[in-house]
């Protein structure tokens, strides 16, 4: 056997295999992944959606919220104030954004076709793709820290194992071996279809949720009161530049950024929605009461154990190794600091592998349809950690975590562009024949490129790149209208996008065709129900059989638009 044919034999080995049947073509632009979902496959009620985000609330970050505003002088009713605004907006930017997909059951890998072009959307495709790497190997070391604490827990001598690594490596063996455990455990996890996600998610809100109010409630017990913390009132430098409401509007805009990347492609998960109420019952109660109250038990619990060890600890891993003196604590504070530590550690796990690890799957799939699927992006994605190195970032690059944590300055544009096209532009219509095939395309535009849309992106970004550079250099006396841009960065970025993506469209028209969609349900993606308030006619017509074959067979052999308009109705 020749080598050309070994490698094509290979090729046709790794090459994902679908149902055409049920339109599962894999090709350059589809594969079963990111086809319009059918029916069968939207399985997510709104305790799944409440799941998804309460993993994202019960987690390390948002339980230390309040500290980043009470450092900076800000009182404990301001520090809420933010909590409470920055929730309420992170709902509903998220609803915005996910629409797409509730309605058209697309993710956000194909969402960016009809916006950048079918080729272009591999510029947003590709951010998605560095920041899941990155965040999915942060995540699986902050897991790791607390898998340390559970072994110490059982092993209270692990906390004393000697340092094995030289001094050129920035952590030690106790922390490494944290990390390898928790990936390893993570791992089969990710075999997991995303319709499955239902039982993890009840398992780890439970256990999580009760374990966080346990907590709270005991150390507010064990010291009598909350503490002075509870009561701090606003502290604020005399020599600070920026007044308490500049800080707050800084302290929302940081909020919804740091959530950004999440928000973004929210419509990779709304399209498994079995219906729109159920992800905006799910999301909204989950992102407003369960992102509050943690942030609000670990103020509580934060400051009631400053009583108890007079001193003030933000970081759990850091708190619970007190709690059982570092392992020399009696059975019963290890027992309890295990049940917590292991708690913390699973959210952290699902809260990886949905919001990175799967993310990063889909975006995967995206870019290399014919040979990834979800599971294969999400493995690749996972085992990407090795080669980031996420202890060289934790120890030594906090300008770079800063930089990523401010990555919502491109991200927002992006947004700006998805809700103008959509809801504006295009008045929610979509022709899905279009996305998945560029012959004929109307999403094809110049080569694959809507020059439009990085022109409108990058007048997004271009005011507040100048304060996000500053503030990661950490500047001794910034220019004060570039910190204030920068404090406002998610708002602004968004709404100039979005402004500039119109007024492009309205000055540069050309054959947008803005309002087109199919006449047939040609993926065989929409209930009868659905199929009736679009105006498109369903498969499940026996009337139409005849003409969805036919539409199948242009689809298949080029455009679209060779099928007789005479069979299936005038253009919408």
């Amino acid at each position: 056997m020749t080598l050309r044919s070994r490698l094509r034999s290979l090729e046709q080995t790794i090459r994902l295999k679908g149902d055409e049947a049920r339109h599962e073509q894999t090709d350059a632009w589809s594969n079963r992944d990111i086809i319009p979902l059918p029916p069968s496959r939207r399985t997510w009620g709104w305790f799944n959606f409440f799941g998804f985000w309460s993993i994202g609330s019960l987690n390390l970050a948002n339980w230390q919220g309040p500290s980043i505003y009470l450092t900076q002088g800000l009182s404990v009713r301001q520090a809420m104030f933010i909590l409470i605004v920055g929730r309420l907006l992170i709902s509903a930017f998220s609803a915005l954004i996910a629409w797409c997909g509730l309605e058209w059951h697309i993710g956000f890998t194909v969402q960016n076709r009809y916006s950048w072009g079918m080729r272009a959307s591999y510029v947003p495709l590709l951010q998605r793709i560095l920041l899941n790497f990155v965040w999915n190997a942060i995540q699986c070391w902050t897991g790791g820290r607390l898998i340390a604490v559970c072994i110490t827990a059982i092993w209270p001598s692990f906390a004393r194992i000697p340092n094995t690594f030289g001094p050129n490596m920035p952590t030690t063996t106790h922390e490494f071996v944290g990390f390898v455990v928790f990936w390893f455990f993570s791992t089969p996890f990710l075999w997991l279809r995303p319709e499955k996600f239902k039982m993890p998610f009840l398992m780890v809100c439970t256990w999580c949720g009760i374990g966080m109010l346990s907590w709270m409630t005991w150390s507010v017990v064990a010291a009598g009161g909350v503490g002075p913390l509870w009561h701090q009132g606003q502290r604020i430098p005399e020599d600070s530049q920026w007044s308490a409401s500049w800080l707050m509007v800084a302290g929302i805009n940081q909020m919804v950024g740091a959530i950004a990347a999440g928000i973004t492609n929210g419509s990779d998960f709304s399209r498994y929605a079995r219906a729109p109420k159920d992800y905006v019952v799910g999301t909204v109660s989950s992102c407003i009461i369960t992102g509050v109250l943690v942030s609000l038990s670990g103020l509580v619990t934060v400051s009631a154990s400053q009583k108890l060890y007079h001193k003030v600890y933000w970081n759990p891993p850091d708190l619970l190794m007190v709690m059982m003196d570092s392992g020399n604590g009696p059975w019963t504070s290890r027992a309890a600091v295990f049940l917590l530590s292991a708690g913390f550690a699973f959210t952290a796990m699902f809260e990886n592998i949905c919001g990175n690890a799967v993310a990063g799957g889909i975006d995967l799939a995206g870019v290399f349809p014919r040979y990834i699927d979800i599971r294969r992006g999400a493995i690749i994605t996972f085992v990407a950690a090795w080669v980031v190195q996420p202890w060289q970032l934790i120890n030594r690059a906090q300008t770079f975590i800063s930089v990523l944590s401010s990555f919502s300055v491109f991200l927002a544009p992006i947004m700006g562009i998805m809700a103008c096209d959509y809801y504006v532009l295009r008045k929610r219509r979509l022709r899905l024949s279009h996305l998945y095939n560029p012959q004929g395309s109307y999403y094809w535009f110049w080569h694959g490129i809507n020059w439009r849309t990085p022109v409108a992106w990058s007048l997004g970004w271009a005011p507040t790149i100048g304060g996000l550079i500053v503030t990661v250099r950490q500047d001794a006396d910034p220019p004060r209208l570039l910190v204030q841009l920068y404090y406002t960065a998610f708002v602004v970025g968004f709404f100039t996008s979005a402004f500039a993506f119109y007024a492009l469209n309205v000055l540069f028209t050309a054959a947008l065709q803005l309002d087109q969609y199919d006449d047939v349900d040609v993926y065989g993606t929409f209930t009868a129900e659905e199929a009736k308030k679009l105006g498109i006619t369903s498969v499940e017509d026996a009337a139409v059989v005849g003409l969805r074959a036919a539409v199948e067979g242009a689809a298949t052999y080029g455009s679209i638009e060779g099928v007789d308009r005479k069979r299936i109705g005038s253009t919408r």
